[in-house]
């Protein structure tokens, strides 16, 4: 149904709107530059689809499964991303406003060059993602797992990442990106012995 739905919506005006799709499964289906309005994907899996260009306006994801799927440059307001697997994804480029990232996880996930403006990130797994040159805009990250993220040249400045795991989190070597960022006690400690290559035994 849902397939069915993509294609009939690329050879229209490529724009589907309030449906609820459960337990589909798509393969290699191009889904680029389609727009979302109100729609809910319900335990649905994604295996190497091409959101490119796709926007989702007030939509959810939940429970789905959208690992090594292509979303560069798409825009998200409204959102939500429930208990999804998205590792391996590619969310580089784009627009994310307003929308949830609750229990899921984006391990190697690239959101590199993205904009995350006023969004929450909630007991989500970024370990290792790519998450270089983006701007964060009022973001809420409540027990989010940074091990080994890639920040290079995002400025952390105001950012809270005092609930998180920032362990081996990579920065320039003038370590601007960390400039200004709220962490707790053992984060800043840990910080510090990094930065000055202190070695504890």
């Amino acid at each position: 149904m849902l397939e069915t739905r993509i294609l009939t919506s690329q050879s229209d005006d490529n724009f589907i709107e309030r449906m609820r799709f459960e337990g589909e499964m798509l393969s290699d289906v191009d889904i680029t530059r389609i727009e979302f309005e109100s729609v809910q994907f319900i335990q649905c899996q994604f295996i190497k689809c091409d959101f490119s260009k796709a926007s989702f306006y007030n939509s959810v994801f939940d429970n789905c499964n959208f690992a090594n799927c292509t979303f560069t440059e798409s825009y998200w307001k409204g959102s939500k991303i429930l208990t999804c697997k998205g590792d391996g994804s590619n969310f580089s480029k784009s627009h994310i406003k307003e929308t949830s990232l609750i229990d899921g996880s984006f391990r190697y996930a690239d959101f590199s060059s993205s904009v995350l403006e006023n969004c929450t990130i909630r007991d989500c797994n970024f370990t290792e993602a790519f998450l270089s040159e983006i701007r964060l805009k009022k973001p809420t990250l409540k027990a989010v797992n940074f091990t080994g993220a890639d920040f290079f040249k995002t400025l952390l400045k105001d950012i809270d990442l005092s609930d998180c795991i920032i362990d081996g989190i990579t920065v320039s070597d003038t370590r601007n990106e960390l400039r200004g960022t709220i962490v707790n006690a053992g984060q800043a400690i840990e910080l510090a012995v990094r930065t000055l290559g202190i070695k504890i035994v």
